[in-house]
């Protein structure tokens, strides 16, 4: 197997796992005829592997990965990272499986690697924006990407997003072992990796929306986590 592979971390995601696999499926299919869908599964308690299971049976393009237990979001990404490149993935894709991600931009960020290594779907670029979202969240949401932008010195406005599409080049050369980040710190941590390391980056606008059905996964720890291991990543920069 090779081709284009997409990551969807589940937990408790037994409301939306379905509906996101057969709204994503045709949407990689028009950009990438060689695709594959990785399920990466922490033992939700709600059946979520079941279900996963009962689709990788009638779908010869999807693919489970069981884990033990909830271990975090990072630790999930880096296992589907893993058994992608070892499936031969050219392109790899994450993006939340509770619909706040839109599956009709995947066509997008596939195509952008044209002319990138890693895109971003980002909300704080020109014609990206959010939706159903207090002040509050806003506010911590966007000062959280300039927070990271201004103390590392990166030319990315949305540092913390989870969509994005990685060359298999990338995910080789920025080593992932060493990531220990979880939540937003992980997805600062992998961007920072990559805009150091030299490889071009490029955010592509996106409309990001509240989840449809399930409870938010975000918790205060990964928030505060993100806070510290802003300044431990210049340090060891430095």
């Amino acid at each position: 197997m090779s081709g284009t592979w997409l990551i969807l971390p589940t937990y408790n995601e037994a409301d939306n796992l379905e509906s996101m696999v057969r709204a994503a499926l045709p949407r990689l299919a028009e950009a990438a005829p060689e695709h594959h869908i990785l399920v990466v599964d922490d033992n939700s308690p709600d059946g979520t592997g079941r279900i996963a299971d009962r689709l990788a049976g009638e779908l010869a393009e999807l693919e489970v990965l069981h884990r033990p237990g909830k271990q975090g979001l990072g630790r999930a990404y880096l296992a589907g990272f893993a058994r992608a490149l070892e499936g031969g993935a050219e392109l790899v894709l994450e993006m939340d499986c509770d619909f706040s991600h839109d599956p009709a931009d995947l066509p997008r960020l596939i195509r952008a690697t044209a002319d990138a290594d890693l895109v971003l779907g980002s909300r704080y670029v020109p014609g990206g924006g959010v939706q159903d979202w207090g002040l509050i969240r806003r506010a911590l949401s966007r000062g959280g990407s300039l927070y990271a932008q201004v103390l590392l010195a990166l030319p990315v406005r949305d540092l913390t997003g989870g969509f994005k599409c990685f060359r298999r080049n990338v995910l080789e050369g920025v080593d992932l072992a060493g990531i220990a980040a979880d939540g937003y710190g992980f997805q600062i941590e992998v961007t920072y990796r990559a805009v150091r390391a030299g490889y071009r980056v490029t955010e592509l606008p996106i409309l990001f929306r509240e989840r449809r059905v399930g409870q938010s996964k975000m918790s205060a720890r990964i928030a505060l986590e993100a806070v510290w291991k802003v300044p431990a990543l210049r340090f060891r920069r430095g």
